[in-house]
């Protein structure tokens, strides 16, 4: 990642997923209850969303913005190509 202060963010909310994670892994060994377990999974499920949105936009601003003005056509094509194989593999889930 280009942007070190993006980086260090991203970071940060994966240790805390990490974290949430290894909480969730001691609430099914202590055999609590279900709900409450998928409660937990759907927090680090937008947590990583949105770790998810901040990777995205880094890209779209610094990747494919440099490969768009650069006049590369097939620069310009692999980095369309790309964004739209990311949106697809997003789509199926």
């Amino acid at each position: 990642m280009r942007n070190h202060e993006i980086a260090k963010e991203v970071t940060v909310r994966m240790n805390k997923v990490v974290g949430q994670l290894q909480g969730i892994q001691k609430m099914v060994e202590e055999d609590r209850y279900c709900v409450d377990i998928l409660i937990q999974l759907s927090s680090v499920a937008g947590a990583l969303s949105r770790i998810e949105d901040l990777v995205m936009r880094q890209h779209l601003e610094h990747c494919v913005a440099e490969a768009m003005a650069s006049g590369r056509e097939k620069e310009k094509e692999e980095k369309i190509n790309e964004v739209m194989e990311v949106v697809s593999r997003f789509r199926r889930r």
